[in-house]
């Protein structure tokens, strides 16, 4: 579970980085910021950073997730296998 965590919160962080710096440049040079398209941008900016940044948590997430499934899988079998004996 700490593998989920990590890996959200640091999306999570990401994006809010990218808002933060998307509406601060939009502002400089615009002087208004329609939110929207801002965070818009910030969420396709923040996609494309953990991508690249955040490929190691992803990997360690998804082999707790396909771990946990090997187990339940083998949980189901083996009790599908004490139905059948008895």
């Amino acid at each position: 579970m700490k593998e989920f965590w990590t890996y959200n919160l640091l999306r999570i962080g990401i994006f809010i980085a990218w808002t933060v710096m998307v509406i601060a440049v939009w502002a400089l040079i615009a002087g208004s910021v329609p939110i929207l398209w801002a965070m818009v941008l910030a969420m396709v900016l923040s996609g494309i950073t953990s991508y690249f940044l955040l490929a190691r948590q992803r990997e360690a997430l998804a082999r707790r997730v396909h771990a946990r499934a090997q187990r339940m899988t083998a949980a189901f079998e083996d009790h599908k296998a004490k139905e059948d004996v008895d």
